[in-house]
């Protein structure tokens, strides 16, 4: 590779560093090129990327960025899978690492904190920021219903009440 490319190369992946919430680092020795493919699926899925660089690019991409932290895990044939959403990347790359062990995390970053292999998986067990606003928007909703069904209630007992009367009545 020659150095315009090099740089170039550097250049792309410290903007990449600089734009992302998470991501993880992890060795892929042994993974057939169908397994890769599948890998890189399920990450654009989720909204993530899974980018094969060579270390020493890396390395010097990270250098002077939040993220240096990581620059050590670069040893092997590593994989940088990240995402703009602190989890969606730790969660693809646990759930495809438990259905394939030659794929295996090394440890990675969210925001600024640099995390170790158990930091990542336990990561990846985290609720999505999805799923986070759906149970926030569920607990505030739940208190309005349940009021409408106490405010509802008297109304409907009272109803029953005069039906049972009626009933008496025409008996």
């Amino acid at each position: 590779m020659e150095k315009a490319r090099k740089a170039e190369v550097v250049e792309g992946l410290n903007g990449l560093f600089g734009d992302v919430g998470s991501v993880v680092v992890a060795h892929y020795s042994g993974l057939t090129v169908a397994q890769m493919n599948d890998l890189r699926a399920r990450m654009r899925a989720a909204g993530a990327s899974f980018k094969v660089a060579k270390n020493r690019l890396v390395v010097r991409a990270l250098q002077g960025t939040a993220i240096e932290a990581i620059a050590p895990l670069f040893k092997g044939p590593t994989g940088i899978a990240y995402s703009k959403d602190p989890i969606a990347a730790s969660k693809v790359v646990a759930a495809f690492a438990k259905d394939n062990e030659k794929l295996v995390i090394l440890g990675g970053v969210v925001g600024t904190t640099a995390l170790d292999a158990a930091g990542v998986k336990a990561l990846a067990e985290l609720p999505s920021l999805d799923e986070l606003r759906g149970k926030i928007v569920g607990l505030l909703q739940a208190p309005a219903t349940k009021i409408a069904g106490v405010l509802a209630a008297p109304g409907g007992q009272l109803a029953r009440v005069i039906g049972a009367y009626s009933r008496k009545e025409a008996a």
